[in-house]
């Protein structure tokens, strides 16, 4: 079950006046919950793209490794090793 969250932010000068250009008539945007909705998606999207971007470059980075490198390890040896920790 979703659990729903009331935010309340007090802006003023410069940031209200950019929010206020958002909303409204001749804004992207029809209220400020949906402009903040949006921003947290957009941040959302972009913590996920640079985590994607972090393990790509890690297989890269692995793939790359010449074969005489890598090491053979059983399903008990990774299952040892976590409980361990």
């Amino acid at each position: 079950m979703q659990k729903s969250l009331t935010l309340n932010v007090r802006l003023g000068g410069v940031l209200s006046d950019f929010v206020s250009s958002k909303i409204g008539e001749h804004g992207e945007y029809e209220n400020i919950s949906e402009y903040v909705r949006d921003l947290i998606r957009q941040d959302k999207t972009h913590k996920e793209k640079l985590a994607f971007e972090r393990l790509k470059n890690e297989l890269k980075q692995a793939f790359n490794e010449p074969e005489s490198n890598y090491i053979s390890i059983t399903a008990s040896d990774i299952i040892s090793r976590n409980a361990s920790r």
